[in-house]
């Protein structure tokens, strides 16, 4: 039987995409996305919260892929806080699209500016998402989500941006 050395160090752990500081960093954004899932904006779906506010500022802050890890798994979070009102495909899908928002909103921030982002991202989750519902619930549907969408988006967006700003100014990220 082999012994090993007092002194030999073990094996280190390879570094890959899961390392414990990035799995510690995801739980805690999206706690703190679950969270806001709590904080409710007016909507016919109820699923209109603060929830994404996390996601949008994982992904400028952290990259595209943890962003749009914490605005998918928020989503379904806020969706479940309702009972998933549209039923688990539907809001399945809505989280894919809150991925694609904030890995969109990584990019236009980045490639672009960060307000440029902004204006991007309400555009995509305020007034995008709700069209891609028109083949499924209507322009009724579309109409109805248009405007708590658009503000839920802006708030959400806006809120990432400043706490982007106050975190890179301080040289946490």
């Amino acid at each position: 039987m082999a012994q090993m050395n007092v002194n030999q160090k073990m094996p280190s752990v390879k570094k890959g995409f899961w390392t414990p500081r990035r799995v510690a960093r995801l739980a805690i954004v999206i706690a703190l996305s679950a969270v806001g899932g709590f904080i409710k904006i007016p909507s016919p779906t109820g699923t209109v919260a603060l929830d994404s506010a996390p996601g949008f500022f994982a992904a400028v802050a952290f990259g595209p892929i943890d962003g749009a890890i914490v605005g998918g798994v928020g989503h379904l979070f806020t969706a479940a806080t309702t009972g998933f009102p549209m039923g688990l495909p539907l809001h399945l899908f809505v989280a894919l699209q809150q991925a694609v928002w904030a890995i969109l909103f990584w990019l236009v921030a980045r490639k672009v500016n960060l307000w440029v982002g902004v204006i991007a991202a309400v555009i995509c989750n305020g007034v995008i998402a709700p069209a891609l519902f028109i083949p499924i619930g209507g322009v009724g549907l579309f109409l109805s989500l248009l405007l708590p969408l658009t503000v839920g988006s802006a708030i959400n967006i806006i809120i990432s941006a400043i706490a982007y700003k106050i975190v890179k100014k301080s040289n946490m990220v």
